[in-house]
């Protein structure tokens, strides 16, 4: 799709199936086990390409352009294109931003993905993944391009079979401060890291964080107890949104139609691979 000579490239958001807190490292960084999946909620980054070397952002996300994490990776690869080589970007956001679904780090993958070819870099997918890693932990999953098994800080990935689910995923309205979670001396720290990336092999499915968020953040438990009558929900990486899965689209429509009073409410399949996978097939 185009538009004033952008062109559209999609963004996915993700869950955190699982969560798990295996140890605290010496710089204060929090070793963790996750499970992460695709899903059909999705931001747009629009890109124009530019001849005299500048990043534009035309919207940031309410933070100076320079911190926005789409004008960053596009900053991070430009040393790696030939010279003149700009862009300008426009971000259409549906990912709700402090959710616990991964937005700014799905439209900096997105960038860095798309760029690499447009600029004709040729970077191969892990050389993506290291300079994403030094944006957000989470942006090596996105370019990883498939569901993943990680450990370390998120980028020590494995590919992980998943069966097929629809989630219904509500925002709660409250903001959770991840660095406060992380912090809290009532988060679990000693999982048992597991012995191999089975999806089966994990049940029953938790996140680690869960408790201090309810305990903390009363709109985020009181959408967790509503949510609570129709399933088993779960947060979504350190939150705020909370997801609950289902077999069927209806029974996850059916669902979701029933909370609209409870926040933001979206109702999403779990995607196969992400949509912009074959722009690095090294995988």
């Amino acid at each position: 799709m185009t538009a004033q000579g952008y062109e559209a490239y999609p963004a996915p958001a993700k869950l955190n199936l699982d969560l798990r807190i295996t140890g605290r490292r010496a710089d204060g960084y929090h070793e963790l086990e996750s499970i992460f999946c695709l899903i059909g909620l999705s931001d747009t980054v629009w890109l124009r390409l530019r001849d005299d070397g500048r990043i534009v952002l035309h919207n940031p996300t309410g933070v100076p352009a320079e911190q926005d994490l789409a004008y960053r990776a596009a900053a991070a690869l430009q040393p790696f294109a030939r010279s003149g080589s700009g862009v300008e970007i426009r971000l259409d956001k549906r990912i709700p931003a402090g959710g616990g679904l991964g937005g700014g780090s799905s439209d900096a993958a997105t960038v860095l993905m798309v760029l690499n070819r447009l600029w004709q870099c040729g970077l191969s997918r892990a050389d993506l993944a290291a300079l994403g890693l030094k944006l957000g932990a989470d942006v090596p999953f996105f370019l990883f391009g498939r569901h993943a098994f990680a450990r370390g800080v998120g980028e020590r990935l494995a590919p992980i079979d998943l069966p097929f689910q629809w989630y219904v995923v509500v925002r709660p309205p409250q903001h959770v401060a991840t660095a406060a979670v992380f912090g809290h001396p009532g988060l679990p720290r000693n999982s048992t890291p597991a012995a191999r990336a089975d999806y089966w092999a994990l049940q029953p499915l938790r996140n680690d964080m869960q408790g201090v968020v309810l305990a903390q953040y009363p709109a985020v438990a009181q959408v967790f107890r509503a949510l609570s009558v129709f399933g088993e929900p779960r947060l979504t990486g350190s939150g705020s949104c909370l997801f609950l899965a289902f077999d069927s689209r209806q029974a996850a429509a059916e669902t979701a139609e029933k909370l609209t009073a409870d926040g933001e409410v979206w109702c999403v399949p779990q995607l196969v691979r992400h949509p912009l996978a074959d722009f690095l097939p090294d995988f």
